[in-house]
């Protein structure tokens, strides 16, 4: 019997229930918080409206690996993601009827109960029509055991017999056209109370002779009005259009009241369990339709995406080939330049630089999107991934918020990363882009000189794209003498020029500040030699 089902602990996001419930224990739960991913550009792409992508994240590999299965029945099988998107607001009215039926404080409103009902069945056809027809292409755990027991709902007696039972009673309802009130009046000819009379198969008439003779018929019945009919709600406030529509119901339900007051104990002992099995898994299923809208969007541009091999923590992996910044694919027409990016025993922490808008940020998001997305279990925007889990992603970009009436911006820069160092340890994943931009070059470069040996005696994976060309300049000595004290080693990254043009590719490369200032000062015909060529017409108009 379908009641017997087991429902509870179900997730298409978890493998069982002991890695769900170590989720909502804040086991194997990484440090990434709404801030980082809004500096990152994942919130507005994913948009989550049910529950917070903060919440997805995770470090166990078994529940990546489960979720990426998942992702790829979806982004294979279109009739899946067709058929979530006509659940969600099926799912949606069930609980906006139940937030009503809270509201009412009704405990007899045994005509939400028989909706209820409806809805739930209408979303088990959604889900058993839509599994059914994908069924032969589903590979993954989630779905195939989310098929078998829609499958077995669906096709149980008991589930029959309440689809039966609800159509011949919602027909009774449905027939309902008119209901017949007795009012009775005091001495001053003031309503006193009212009941109803009878519910009635048939619409009334209007008593009006110009409609009598319209519709050819003089006859009086039962059922025809000896005045005029008037348009429900006209002249009325809204609250004295509620009252006579809860009146409306309550006769209904009273009338009702024996042929409904059993559906309440269906819905009880059945249908409140089942729909809450479903009601449960609507985070889930926003998270997975939208995630793979924006998989599908990528595709559609002819973006790669590849599922990653996942490398315990411990290792601090992170290898891709021709990896991407999705956000800024998703937003631009041009074609997108891809970059290899490395983390090896070479290099943990890596100091990036090149020409204003050379793709230094766009790559640095793009290290650390690759990383959220593979720990929230979707493919990642690269050709190839190896990469361990994080314990954290910290991000430290320019922000338009300053705290700058008691610390001043630079002092407000400090304080962010002082929040960073109370937190990060050698498994975490740190983006700092254009940090102490707010200040001169000596001071930022110094600053940042102390910043980058301390991650490095932390150990963690780094990224820090920067302006400051003269930092980049003394990476050397940074290095050894982090090295000497046991710290990760630090190398550079350049944005790269071809021809006086940004290519945006990134090179693992000593930085050449000078030749940045070459390409861009001939780009734009500020060398020496340009210089001259433009002032001479100048000079012989003088002389």
């Amino acid at each position: 019997m379908a009641k017997n089902i087991d429902l509870t602990d179900f997730s298409l996001i978890y493998p069982d229930a002991q890695s769900m419930h170590a989720h909502m224990e804040g086991k194997n739960v990484p440090d990434i918080d709404l801030f980082d991913l809004q500096e990152l550009g994942l919130l507005e792409v994913l948009d989550l409206k049910s529950g917070s992508l903060s919440d997805y994240f995770t470090t166990d590999p078994e529940v990546m690996i489960y979720r990426m299965e998942t992702f790829d029945d979806l982004l294979r099988c279109d009739c899946l993601i067709s058929m979530l998107n006509h659940l969600i607001p099926v799912l949606t009215d069930i609980m906006e009827l139940r937030r009503l039926e809270a509201d009412s404080g009704d405990p007899n409103d045994y005509l939400s109960s028989m909706t209820e009902i409806e809805l739930y069945i209408s979303s088990i056809e959604v889900l058993h029509k839509g599994l059914t027809e994908a069924r032969p292409d589903l590979k993954s755990r989630a779905f195939l055991r989310l098929a078998d027991r829609i499958e077995e709902l669906a096709e149980s007696d008991y589930y029959a017999e309440l689809n039966r039972k609800l159509n011949e009673l919602t027909q009774r309802v449905r027939e309902i056209k008119s209901v017949t009130i007795g009012v009775n009046l005091d001495a001053q000819l003031r309503p006193k109370d009212a009941g109803v009379l009878s519910i009635n198969p048939e619409s009334f008439k209007s008593g009006d002779v110009l409609d009598k003779i319209l519709r050819l018929n003089f006859k009086d019945d039962a059922y025809t009005c000896i005045a005029n009919l008037v348009p429900f709600g006209k002249k009325q406030s809204e609250n004295q259009k509620m009252a006579l529509s809860l009146a409306f119901n309550s006769a209904i339900n009273d009338v009702y009241k024996s042929s409904l007051r059993s559906w309440k104990k269906i819905v009880q002992s059945y249908v409140l369990e089942n729909t809450d099995f479903l009601l449960n898994l609507m985070p889930e299923f926003e998270f997975l339709v939208r995630s793979t809208h924006m998989l599908k969007e990528l595709k559609a541009r002819g973006c790669t995406l590849c599922i990653p091999q996942i490398r315990p923590m411990k290792e601090k992996a992170f290898t891709t080939t021709d990896l991407y910044n999705p956000c800024v694919a998703l937003k631009i027409t041009d074609e997108i330049v891809p970059n290899d990016i490395v983390f090896d025993e070479k290099a943990t922490i890596y100091v990036l630089t090149g020409p204003n808008r050379g793709g230094k940020s766009v790559i640095t998001c793009a290290v650390g999107l690759a990383q959220a997305m593979m720990q929230l279990g979707m493919f990642v925007p690269a050709a190839s991934a190896v990469i361990s889990p994080t314990d954290a992603i910290y991000t430290h970009f320019p922000t338009g918020a300053d705290d700058t009436i008691d610390k001043g911006r630079l002092g407000e820069e400090c304080a962010r990363l002082g929040e960073i160092f109370d937190v990060v340890t050698p498994y975490s994943l740190v983006l700092l882009d254009e940090s102490f931009s707010s200040t001169g070059s000596y001071e930022a470069s110094y600053i940042a000189a102390e910043v980058l040996s301390g991650f490095s005696m932390v150990g963690c994976r780094c990224l820090f794209s920067t302006h400051l060309h003269e930092l980049a300049g003394e990476i050397d000595r940074i290095n050894a003498e982090a090295i000497r004290n046991g710290g990760a080693p630090i190398d550079t990254l350049v944005a790269g020029i071809e021809s006086g043009k940004r290519s945006f590719k990134i090179y693992r490369a000593k930085p050449d500040g000078k030749s940045y200032a070459r390409d861009i000062a001939s780009r734009y015909g500020l060398t020496y030699e340009k210089i001259l060529e433009k002032i001479q017409p100048n000079k012989k108009e003088i002389d």
